[in-house]
């Protein structure tokens, strides 16, 4: 499809961007995803983004529900320390997400457990600090998509969306976006040329396309993906 973006799209897309632009999330982003550096690999940050990940899977993730509560408790009840130390790691991630009220904790725990095994068994944290190693030496939006989709055919419990939220959440990431119910709803609102489902996301397909007229929006109004995924966010938040 030839995406086309008319000048009063780009007009109404500034002056919504514009009205949240101060919004803390959007300058966290800015100061996180396109003014700062990503600083050394570390486990430990994205363990916990991954499990934070799986935790936003269908399920709320706004700043009062339960998944937002349970990700901003210190210590952080499933760090990559803490699991390390568990011989039942499903058992132990089940019963901590079910004492948090996290739904769906026995698949959200065995998923934690395969992904740990995977990780530290069959050399995925190699793979996964090439993957970083890459985006860091070349951040364009070609190195981004070959990062997300490998995330997402290796980490159980992934798909296009959450794999673009982990890389975006760690500040790697500028281009590729997780598209969501939220963004999706946007778009539709915003006037998006074809009428979106969120329901079909879950096809890479149909992602990558929602995706790039997403990216074109933005380039043709001169702003990040990044930075329009976070103004949209925080404005439904406010």
């Amino acid at each position: 499809m030839l995406w086309r973006v008319e000048d009063s799209d780009v007009q109404r897309l500034r002056e919504f961007y514009n009205e949240n632009i101060d919004n803390d999330l959007v300058v966290w982003r800015r100061e996180r995803n396109v003014d700062g550096e990503f600083s050394r690999f570390s486990r430990d940050a994205f363990w916990k983004e991954m499990v934070v990940c799986l935790l936003t899977t269908q399920a709320r993730s706004g700043p009062n529900s339960a998944v937002s509560r349970f990700g901003s408790q210190k210590p952080f009840p499933l760090s990559y320390r803490e699991c390390q130390r568990r011989r039942k790691l499903g058992s132990f991630a089940q019963r901590t997400l079910a004492r948090g009220g996290i739904r769906r904790n026995v698949t959200i725990g065995e998923q934690i457990s395969e992904n740990f095994r995977w990780l530290e068994k069959q050399d995925g944290w190699e793979e996964i600090k090439a993957a970083v190693r890459e985006i860091k030496g070349k951040p364009i939006l070609e190195t981004e998509t070959k990062a997300a989709d490998f995330i997402d055919s290796r980490l159980k419990g992934f798909g296009p969306k959450q794999s673009r939220n982990l890389l975006q959440n760690l500040g790697l990431t500028k281009y590729e976006v997780p598209i969501d119910s939220r963004i999706v709803r946007w778009l539709n609102d915003f006037g998006f040329p074809v009428s979106l489902s969120a329901t079909a996301l879950s096809d890479l397909g149909y992602y990558k396309f929602v995706s790039e007229g997403f990216r074109e929006l933005c380039n043709a109004s001169d702003i990040y993906p990044c930075m329009l995924d976070a103004a949209i966010w925080s404005s439904f938040d406010a």
